[in-house]
């Protein structure tokens, strides 16, 4: 089949909303769409604007092929779980912000619109206009399917946009308020039905507890912070990640009388970390908290209710915890460090200040800033790493490091010499900060005479 040519920004992709727009075109979209629900369709985010491409590699924007799998729909009868699973399946695939506008205004165009009078803005204060039911509006014109999906798009605002989002969420689940308020009602009472009766609630001698899949949100108020509580409050959860349609982004809000952290300058000093903090202390539950740990870390995820500058992967604080623990969970933290989003999180980098300060550079501890390193952008060194690093053995363990360094890197990556020289010149920027420039000739010339050849060898 032969394509036409692509319209757009540097004829990166294909338009598809045009009313000339090629059957071939048009078929290639479709063909895309069903790759996204099949989890066979690829991203790419390297470039600007971010495209969606299909088994054939032909490119689109995802909003389009958001907008035509939507169209396509039946207004009557509507398909509300099919359209949840393509829209759950296009935000993992390229994120929230490239569709949240697309399902904002298909819910003002399909229910807005279509039942509703809507007046004029009083101010230019106010986000939405006031929205009144339409006087001649009857029960059986109105679809379940339809507002049902509505309140996903609603909830979607506040559990995977930012916070101002929240606003938008507020007026969508008021619009159908307006005409199912049960159904409203029954979302911030009990989340969406799927999760088990105990799992929506759960009330012991030592903890009541709740989780909403609706609101992605678990809330555990404990009695006390004792073995016995902590205990229970990872396995619950465990419990509630082991359900699959509980979102993978989610909030913690944990209460408990013990105000306790983790001795990592820095990090919000929030419920869930306050959780991992006392849990760690017993060391019976550290299988358990790996456990949770490990369910909960997911790329592209994250705790909802931290702000934008503390923002982290589900999952941190538990590794963290269990990573100041010693050697046995330094292959977990090598794992979450994996899996954080470079562009984004920066809370590792307070963790591995306080990692290296409290077991220096080892053998077995330098995997974890190699991993740190390529974890986030620019990661900085603690004003005590060069003082840490200044003896024989930690030097001959950063050598070792290097001969070794393809092992840190994709396969694909791993012969190539322009990607280590990059990935070496940030592990000795984590350590030295600027002085790594120039080919550490600040440290060398610094550097105790017994080790001078050493650091020569390290900057070679």
């Amino acid at each position: 089949m032969s394509l036409p040519k692509r319209d757009g920004i540097k004829d990166r992709y294909y338009l598809i909303h045009k009313p000339d727009t090629s059957p071939e075109v048009l078929a290639e979209a479709d063909i895309c769409i069903q790759d996204v629900l099949n989890g066979t369709s690829r991203e790419n985010h390297s470039a600007y604007p971010t495209v969606v491409r299909n088994h054939n590699g032909t490119p689109f924007l995802p909003d389009q092929l958001l907008e035509r799998y939507l169209i396509s729909l039946p207004l009557k009868g509507f398909p509300n779980e099919d359209a949840v699973f393509l829209c759950d399946a296009m935000r993992r695939l390229v994120g929230w912000q490239e569709i949240c506008y697309e399902l904002e205004k298909y819910i003002e165009k399909q229910v807005q619109e279509r039942y509703f009078l809507v007046g004029e803005r009083e101010d230019g204060f106010t986000v939405f206009p006031p929205c009144t039911v339409l006087p001649e509006l009857r029960p059986e014109d109105v679809d379940e399917g339809l507002l049902r999906f509505a309140c996903y798009v609603a909830i979607c605002h506040t559990v995977y946009g930012q916070s101002f989002e929240s606003l938008t969420t507020e007026h969508i689940l008021g619009l159908v308020s307006q005409i199912r308020p049960d159904m409203v009602k029954e979302l911030k009472t009990n989340g969406s039905g799927k999760l088990p009766p105990n799992i929506q609630k759960r009330k012991t001698k030592h903890l009541t507890a709740s989780a909403n899949d609706a609101f992605a949100t678990i809330r555990i108020t404990a009695r006390d912070c004792g073995e016995g509580a902590c205990e229970e409050a990872l396995s619950y959860l465990i419990e509630i990640l082991e359900q699959p349609e509980f979102p993978r982004s989610y909030s913690i809000e944990f209460r408990g009388p013990e105000k306790i952290y983790l001795p990592i300058p820095g990090l919000p000093k929030k419920g869930v970390h306050q959780l991992f903090a006392c849990a760690v202390r017993y060391p019976r539950l550290h299988v358990r908290m790996e456990n949770y740990a490990r369910l909960a870390m997911q790329e592209d995820e994250w705790y909802n209710n931290l702000s934008d500058e503390s923002c982290a992967m589900p999952g941190t604080f538990a590794v963290f915890a269990l990573g100041l623990e010693g050697p046995k969970w330094w292959r977990l933290v090598c794992d979450y460090l994996d899996r954080c989003d470079d562009e984004h999180s920066s809370l590792q980098e307070k963790f591995i200040h306080t990692f290296f300060k409290k077991y220096g550079f080892t053998a077995q501890s330098l995997p974890v800033l190699v991993h740190g390193v390529q974890s986030m952008q620019n990661l900085k060194p603690a004003k005590e790493f060069r003082t840490l690093i200044a003896n024989e053995e930690s030097l001959d363990a950063l050598m070792e490091i290097k001969g070794h360094l393809e092992y840190y890197l994709p396969e694909e990556s791993g012969n190539d010499k322009r990607a280590l020289a990059y990935l070496w010149r940030d592990v000795l920027w984590a350590i030295w900060g600027t002085a790594s420039e120039n080919g550490g000739s600040k440290v060398i010339k610094t550097a105790p005479k017994e080790l001078k050849e050493k650091y020569q060898q390290v900057f070679a």
